[in-house]
């Protein structure tokens, strides 16, 4: 059988074994910013599903740029070393090396875990003040954001490279800034949160600038010879909203500053516009930003076919595939992805008894019918 989606990729100095990415997921069970044991287990987990790389979850460069008080952190020696700590253990032990996602929440920070009901904190459960492109609230009821002005800007380059130079010395061997989903940099890119009048609103050239000067500064200090992407909305599924072809030109903008891979999910900019959900729904943005750029590019959402992961390898549309919940569903998805391909994917001597083909006695249907 084909197995386009089981072959190596590189992406600068790093090789991955294959083309399957675990998508970042927010555990919301930090304390105060630092990783904890539940983070210890839920990585390593991932670290052994024999994808090709593994994304930890978005993390905070500063305290306000958080989405709850639960969400991890990477802004001082203490949140750094309970990282380091956790990654330290994945590579020695697992198969699928750690990349990491900084992000800033922005306006859509200060906020309840989903488990606890999601919304903007009270100040009786500790509010915080968020940071917008523009002062307006993402939706009714939510915390009304500062308007950025160029210190609060600064300041927060300055946290990127600051939790760039820590991701560096903890051992991911990438990084992807968070440019989605309406947190900080994505708001600055959507004109239905950015109404800004100066040089960093308006149009999309304008309205890219603060992001691209966040990834302009965060290349400078990441080691040269390991990947820096950029997770991004390929739409932001309104029409006030971002654009494909928005999504397009912040792309083009990106690759001469040495971006080395796009993720392109969608949305989370507009609180009352939901996608259609299905197979593959965002792929058709991926494979239009891998076209116009050239560069790899990784597709998300719904991909738990095999098959359909494989295709779009195998079609060329897009370079690597990334899953998110179907892993927590299935965290052994890549497993079942190579058996059903006809190949083995990466795993640790001490589970490489389960794989199917180890013990064929015990699958014979299963066997035949994956011949």
């Amino acid at each position: 059988m084909s197995a386009n989606l089981f072959s190596p990729i590189s992406l600068r100095g790093l090789t991955l074994a294959n083309r399957i990415v675990v998508a970042p997921m927010c555990q919301y069970s930090a304390v105060d910013g630092v990783a904890t044991d539940w983070h210890m287990i839920h990585c390593g987990q991932l670290a052994l599903s024999g994808a090709g790389l593994a994304f930890i979850e978005a993390t905070g460069v500063e305290p306000r740029g958080r989405i709850s008080p639960g969400c991890v952190g990477l802004w001082d020696d203490e949140t750094e070393v309970a990282l380091k700590r956790v990654v330290d253990a994945c590579h020695l032990h697992g198969v699928t090396p750690l990349g990491i996602q900084l992000g800033h929440a922005g306006r859509k920070a200060s906020a309840y875990a989903p488990q606890g009901g999601g919304g903007p904190l009270t100040a009786e459960d500790g509010a915080w003040e968020t940071l917008g492109p523009s002062a307006i609230a993402f939706d009714d009821g939510w915390h009304t954001p500062k308007a950025m002005d160029r210190a609060d800007m600064d300041a927060v380059i300055t946290a990127f490279v600051d939790a760039a130079k820590r991701s560096a010395r903890i051992g991911f061997v990438a990084a992807e800034l968070h440019c989605a989903h309406g947190y900080l940099l994505s708001s600055f890119l959507s004109p239905i949160a950015n109404r800004r009048n100066d040089a960093y609103g308006g149009d999309i050239q304008g309205r890219m600038k603060f992001p691209l000067e966040v990834f302009e500064a965060t290349r400078a200090v990441w080691p040269e010879d390991r990947p820096l992407g950029v997770r991004m909305n390929g739409v932001d599924w309104d029409d006030r909203g971002l654009t494909i072809d928005d999504a397009i030109a912040f792309s083009k903008a990106l690759e001469p500053l040495g971006c080395d891979f796009f993720d392109i999910s969608g949305g989370g900019n507009s609180a009352q516009v939901r996608p259609d959900l299905g197979p593959g729904y965002q792929a058709s943005h991926a494979a239009a930003v891998e076209a116009a750029t050239g560069v790899p590019t990784m597709a998300v959402g719904m991909i738990r076919d095999p098959k359909l992961a494989d295709s779009l390898i195998k079609d060329g549309n897009v370079s690597m595939v990334a899953l998110a919940r179907g892993l927590l569903y299935e965290p052994k998805w890549p497993w079942r992805a190579a058996f059903e391909l006809g190949v083995e994917p990466p795993m640790p001597a001490q589970h490489g008894r389960g794989f199917p083909t180890k013990w064929r006695h015990a699958f014979p249907e299963l066997m035949e019918a994956n011949k």
